[in-house]
């Protein structure tokens, strides 16, 4: 059976091969194997939940066409998802049939049968009416947010809950990065999105912030319980920057409950933050653990091509006409954050307009170098050896080798000084680059280092302000010293 089932999902993929992209086609389709065929049920073996929804969400006709045209009309198709790889050639796996049959969301119905309480909305604490704003920005759509490698898996998980809010296994969403890439952005636009595709569903835009001073009010004003139970009424919650809860026990019990109530009743949870979860400090492990339990996608600084495609996207919105040079321009000064781009934009064309100057490169490069602080470049193990190679006048090949001549020994010992001081790789890391050394003989080599600096101190009072200037004084600088010393310190073992 599963020989057959092998041979029918080739015959397959050479028919959605036609209708695919080839990078989706790779990506999504080339690592599913099949495992076995029966009744015309062919199972198929994916890797993840998420490649599950993103099948059942975007490509179940071509798949269902495609088992038709192989099989015959009374084909099927069911999926065999991975759920842990503790055994690679056995993994744990859980059958799901293809469009499963889901439990609709209930409407809510927000009624005073009473007469005698009064449901109250935290935004509208006077109103003897239910009336909830979501609090949605509507600048922040999905046709404004620019797709790129940076946030590809974040909008595309984004996009199927919009679908089907509460009915993917993307629940909670957590959006993590860092600040100005466009987090708040992508969170509110799935929310627009929602209320777009259902217009009964309540969704609601929060930050933690406000989140906890609503609570705080209703504590004092003793109505936790109207707190409550008004959150446990949305369809979409979206929370916003939640590392902010760290340390606040009595919000973070309380957000508990809430989350339980939402995600049993098959409600969707948004949530943004700008750590990953596992870096998350001050949180109760049942509420990580939770955050953990959907999908937590990362959003990263936008590439050089994402870059571009924002500033044009900028420019076509304010009419703004930005010649090819000075497009590049700002795309490789500002590449810290999106916030940054769109705000270095918003400055030219004021300058433009109040200054009447023509936006050329000169005047760009005036403008953004008085108000944006070009990052400086990361260090890593393969700059430092090559700076340090440099200074000794030797090929940086040879710290990779076992010899152990003193001006390749000494070398190599600086480099590994250096990595480690001025780096945040591991020891072990840093041995593997620099000559295949275990942390051991990287702990020596600084060791060394570190005492011959001290040797400098003590006996050559002219560089005694700073360790690395006194060891470029007696190794790098040579040139500078006195015939004596040249050959006193020439003879130290670094």
């Amino acid at each position: 059976m599963e020989k057959e089932g092998k041979n029918i999902w080739l015959k397959c993929l050479s028919l959605i091969q036609k209708q695919v992209l080839p990078e989706k086609f790779k990506t999504l389709f080339e690592p599913i194997r099949a495992v076995r065929f029966k009744d015309d049920v062919l199972t198929i073996q994916v890797a993840s939940a998420y490649v599950y929804e993103v099948l059942e969400g975007e490509y179940i006709d071509i798949l269902k066409s495609a088992l038709k045209a192989v099989i015959g009309p009374n084909a099927k198709l069911a999926y065999s998802v991975v759920v842990e790889r503790s055994k690679p050639s056995e993994p744990l796996t859980t059958t799901l049939a293809s469009n499963p049959v889901r439990k609709p969301a209930s409407s809510t119905v927000y009624l005073d049968q009473t007469g005698h309480s009064t449901l109250k909305n935290p935004f509208e604490r006077a109103s003897n009416q239910i009336q909830i704003d979501s609090q949605l920005n509507p600048s922040y759509t999905m046709e404004s947010y620019i797709e790129g490698n940076c946030n590809r898996l974040a909008r595309s998980a984004g996009m199927a809950i919009a679908q089907k809010p509460g009915g993917t296994a993307f629940n909670p969403l957590l959006i993590y990065g860092g600040s100005g890439l466009g987090k708040t952005h992508l969170a509110q636009a799935i929310g627009l999105e929602v209320k777009q595709n259902f217009p009964n569903k309540v969704v609601l835009y929060v930050s933690t912030n406000i989140f906890q001073t609503q609570f705080t009010e209703a504590v004092r004003r003793n109505e936790v319980n109207d707190f409550l139970h008004f959150y446990q009424l949305i369809d979409v919650l979206i929370l916003d920057d939640i590392q902010e809860l760290a340390g606040k026990t009595g919000t973070q019990n309380t957000f508990f409950h809430i989350f339980n109530h939402l995600h049993q009743s098959g409600k969707q949870l948004i949530l943004t933050c700008d750590k990953a979860p596992a870096e998350l400090e001050g949180m109760e492990d049942r509420l990580l653990s939770r955050f953990r339990w959907g999908l937590s996608a990362e959003i990263k600084a936008p590439d050089f091509d994402t870059r571009k495609e924002i500033v044009l996207n900028k420019a076509r919105k304010d009419g703004i006409d930005f010649s090819e040079e000075v497009i590049e321009y700002i795309c490789k000064y500002v590449d810290h954050n999106v916030r940054e781009l769109e705000g270095a934009m918003i400055s030219l064309l004021a300058q433009s307009t109040f200054n009447k100057r023509d936006l050329t490169v000169d005047v760009v490069r005036d403008i953004l170098g008085k108000m944006v602080k070009k990052p400086t470049e990361e260090l890593t193990v393969d700059k430092i050896q090559e700076v340090v190679c440099e200074h000794f006048n030797i090929p940086s090949e040879l710290l990779q080798t076992k010899t152990r001549k003193r001006e390749v020994v000494q070398a190599r010992q600086l480099a590994m000084y250096f990595c480690k001081n001025y780096t945040k790789y591991s020891l072990s890391y840093i041995g593997s680059q620099i000559g295949k050394k275990d942390h051991a003989t990287v702990l020596y080599a600084c060791k060394a280092v570190t005492d011959l600096i001290g040797i400098l101190r003590s006996r050559w009072r002219r560089f005694n302000g700073n360790c690395i200037a006194g060891i470029k004084a007696a190794l790098l600088l040579k040139p500078h010293c006195s015939n004596r010393n040249r050959r006193r310190f020439g003879k130290l073992n670094v």
